[in-house]
């Protein structure tokens, strides 16, 4: 991936780079100076990998969704990530991140999460590694979440409800950086996306490229060839997306299609769609893409998806759009509950609605019937059974 790669002060392209309070700054340059070492130790691999296979159940099949490929005419894989523990591709980077923060001794871990889906991940490796663990949560997000933070809670996590702001993301992983100034020395800080200054992106994108690595030998199984046509997936702050191209970004031959929340439509004033609506900005420590208005004022995003109303997107998703490697779609609400709902009756397979987003993007491609399409379900819809009965019902 050298050609995409993150340069040494962070940034890709004109996107990235660490722009953080002078009290975290220690905090980020050890870590940047260690996670290389430290991911590349041959004792962290072992453990990492051994923990991956035993503990999350991976490798997450690449399965054929034979009733889907026959409605849109080619051939379309889901990498299912939804089967691993605890629901998503965020188990992945908690277990990568929490080994370093113990190799690093640190004994506090701090998490923010929106869908409820990397603050249960962190919360179970935490409980896992006997490490204490809070999450902040945006008090909507609570609220439409409540299974989730159940599950912390019996997890042994400390779930703060975050009530400033619109009370989301954003607003969660504001205060999650003010606890984090507040205990800079005994306190790591898990961030669920490739979002953050770096190496955040960078480290969450190496963690979750074990799904492309292994979507490479299984096509090369199924297909007998490693590269698929098209690579799917949905993105929010990025990490499901990241680690579904990382091993891919190099290869011209695979098109790069990317699903943003687009809520009630690109120009209602209620929408997540960042890379499409976005300008140059600064937001939880990197340089990228954010909503804002004229006077350069964080907009409040929308989505009826948890996890992906996030005004920001990671730097490497920025870059990657903006030099044209990828290409990025706006899905609304109404387009990815349809596909959740498709997936549901034509494979028995029911999606979280960030996945719904990438299904959406379905729709708005055409295929050749010999196209391999890879698509990353990233989790399951247990967690969104309320939101998916209230639509039906409305």
């Amino acid at each position: 991936m050298e050609k995409f790669a993150v340069d040494t002060n962070g940034f890709y392209g004109e996107f990235g780079g660490a722009y953080i309070p002078e009290i975290l700054y220690d905090n980020v340059e050890t870590l940047k100076n260690s996670y290389l070492n430290i991911i590349n130790d041959p004792s962290f691999q072992k453990e990492y990998n051994d923990l991956l296979r035993d503990y999350a159940g991976r490798p997450s099949p690449l399965y054929l969704a034979n009733r889907l490929s026959q409605k849109y005419g080619c051939k379309i894989y889901l990498k299912r990530e939804d089967l691993n523990h605890t629901g998503s591709h965020k188990i992945n980077n908690a277990l990568g991140q929490i080994l370093i923060a113990r190799r690093m001794g640190k004994t506090r871990i701090l998490a923010e999460t929106g869908a409820g889906q990397h603050g249960v991940a962190t919360a179970t490796v935490c409980a896992l590694m006997n490490m204490e663990c809070i999450v902040y949560m945006g008090a909507t997000d609570v609220a439409r979440q409540k299974l989730n933070v159940q599950k912390m809670e019996m997890l042994g996590a400390t779930v703060v409800p975050v009530t400033s702001g619109n009370m989301t993301l954003k607003d969660a992983t504001n205060e999650a950086i003010r606890d984090w100034c507040s205990h800079p020395s005994d306190t790591y800080y898990v961030i669920g996306s490739t979002i953050g200054p770096h190496p955040y992106p960078d480290m969450v994108a190496r963690l979750q490229s074990v799904i492309s690595e292994e979507i490479r030998k299984q096509l090369l199984e199924k297909e007998g060839r490693e590269t698929p046509d098209y690579l799917i997936a949905c993105v929010g702050g990025g990490s499901n997306a990241a680690g579904t191209i990382y091993h891919f970004i190099d290869e011209p031959q695979t098109k790069i299609v990317l699903a943003e929340a687009a809520g009630k439509g690109i120009d209602s004033g209620e929408s997540a769609a960042t890379i499409h609506l976005g300008r140059l900005g600064i937001i939880h420590g990197c340089k990228t893409l954010l909503m804002q208005s004229e006077d350069g004022q964080i907009e409040e995003p929308y989505s009826i998806s948890a996890g992906l109303d996030y005004p920001g997107i990671g730097p490497m998703h920025a870059h990657l759009a903006q030099i044209g490697r990828s290409e990025v779609l706006a899905v609304t609400d109404d387009e990815a509950m349809e596909a959740a709902f498709e997936l549901t009756i034509l494979e028995g397979i029911i999606p979280a609605i960030e996945s719904a987003h990438a299904l959406g993007a379905l729709n708005k491609k055409q295929f050749n019937a010999d196209d391999v399409v890879v698509l990353c379900l990233s989790g399951r819809g247990d967690k969104d059974m309320e939101t998916y009965i209230n639509y039906r019902n409305r």
